[in-house]
């Protein structure tokens, strides 16, 4: 038996394991493709994400492979510049392929001692009080204390709990895909920008070499959305919204995806738990999806690991579908108005140039782009100091930056008193006597993955609140 079966080997996927392999929790993904994917779904890392991969040590693996951008548009394409003065040490978004974020992931995931299985397919589960059985296409069985389903909006560990998936179904649908083009590159980004004057999701973009990423409203919604269009169907809508199909031909992939939302019922029965697309499913609008499952499972990985690791506290495991689920929903509300907002029709239309007009204003362009990038996450962790809820922004310290100590997934206390102890939690929280000056507090308790859990210089608070996050004190052995 292993500790914990994580199906999907995806980024969400990806990143779950690495994390609990931080705590030394046996993992063994299951990915039922035999290859990892070469198919560019997601485009880049927002804000909270390169957060995440920088507390993870992992952001210098990243950035010579991006690009950094501080253009507006992020929001349902309205060009508005980059808001100043976010709260973030990264105030840019990354442009990388998702075929390299999950090559970097599953390189992480790898060194840690992960165990990723390519072309296992999952068909069958069950559970009971000790651990869950589950049965592959080939008829391997397989069992493990927990179980992950991080296994796509289509999920078979969401459909075999039998999870309700409840929401919007598909209003639109739009084709995506990469090939190559013959037309004069200048003539064609010409037409681009035209159609795009009037039409917000149509585009077409080099790639390199004359192979083009291209996006184009569909026909209609299909019937069955998992199987490709045809490259004469792409080639019929280019016409229809550009006048010319750009001579498009060899497509190296085709898909199509539609505008549903929809939130699982419940993250997690019993032993079994969702993350990702398997728990949540929204319009690409505003690259989100990458993002919310990467950070779902950074939500995860160390209360997963105490659980298995026997010190978390009662409620802790359940506390990810707490917090995590209102956040998926938050993103779905923000998905579908974006897509309202890129509308050709009259009604949004009118709703699109009164936004315009108030993303003009600085706040409200902030206010947009931290929502959008996750930074604007506050968890419910009751009344308090301001920053309570909130994950904190890498900060310099005298001794280096917040995030450079922060790679081993451990909680931190960041006490610039010097007067207060983590005696009994050493083995999960570290404490750092250091001076910030850009922090406006005397100390604050960070969870593993970032988020201030307690503020303030008093050592009695400070012990009623370790064990609500990091379980009962060790005892010490005579």
């Amino acid at each position: 038996m292993t500790d914990v079966i994580v199906v999907g080997g995806g980024p969400t996927g990806l990143m779950l394991a690495a994390e609990l392999r931080l705590h030394g929790v046996r993992v063994v993904v299951l990915e039922k493709d035999a290859e990892p994917t070469k198919v560019v779904r997601g485009l880049g890392l927002h804000v909270r994400s390169i957060e995440v991969m920088d507390q993870r040590g992992l952001l210098e693996r990243f950035l010579p492979l991006g690009e950094r951008h501080m253009v507006g548009g992020f929001f349902a394409g309205l060009g508005k510049s980059w808001p100043e003065r976010l709260d973030t040490a990264h105030s840019y978004v990354l442009g990388i392929p998702q075929t390299i974020t999950e090559r970097l992931l599953l390189e992480h995931a790898t060194e840690l001692g992960a165990e990723i299985r390519y072309g296992c397919e999952l068909v069958g589960l069950s559970q009971d009080e000790e651990g869950v059985s589950v049965e592959l296409t080939d008829g391997t069985r397989l069992r493990s204390r927990y179980l992950v389903g991080c296994d796509g909006g289509r999920s078979t560990v969401r459909k075999l709990l039998g999870v309700g998936f409840p929401g919007e179904p598909s209003r639109v649908e739009t084709l995506i895909g990469e090939m190559e083009a013959t037309a004069d590159p200048q003539e064609l980004a010409a037409t681009v920008a035209e159609v795009r004057k009037t039409q917000l999701r149509f585009g077409v973009g080099p790639l390199g070499d004359g192979v083009y990423r291209l996006v184009v409203p569909a026909a209609g919604v299909s019937e069955d959305r998992a199987s490709a269009p045809t490259l004469e169907e792409v080639k019929e809508q280019l016409r229809m919204y550009a006048g010319t199909d750009f001579g498009v031909h060899s497509p190296r992939w085709l898909s199509r995806f539609g505008d549903a939302t929809r939130l699982a019922d419940r993250y997690r029965v019993d032993r079994v738990l969702l993350a990702g697309d398997a728990a949540h499913i929204h319009p690409p609008t505003g690259g989100q999806g990458l993002n919310l499952g990467v950070q779902d499972a950074f939500n995860l990985g160390w209360k997963l690991a105490a659980e298995v690791n026997g010190w978390a506290p009662e409620s802790l495991l359940d506390s990810y579908p707490d917090e995590r689920r209102p956040v998926a929903a938050d993103v779905l509300a923000l998905s579908r108005a974006q897509i309202h907002l890129m509308s050709t029709e009259p009604g949004p239309q009118a709703v699109r140039r009164l936004m315009s007009e108030l993303t003009d204003l600085e706040e409200v362009n902030r206010y947009l782009i931290e929502k959008l990038t996750a930074i604007a996450i506050r968890y419910d962790f009751g009344e308090g100091h301001e920053l309570l809820g909130r994950r904190l922004r890498d900060v310099e310290l005298k001794r280096g930056r917040l995030y450079g100590l922060m790679h081993a997934g451990r909680g931190l206390l960041l006490d610039q008193t010097g007067r207060l102890s983590v005696e009994g939690w050493a083995d999960r929280v570290d404490h750092v006597v250091d001076v910030c000056e850009e922090l406006d507090a005397p100390a604050v308790l960070l969870r593993p993955d970032g988020y201030v859990a307690w503020v303030g210089d008093d050592q009695s608070e400070l012990l009623g609140q370790l064990p609500k996050w990091f379980g009962a004190a060790a005892t010490r052995t005579p």
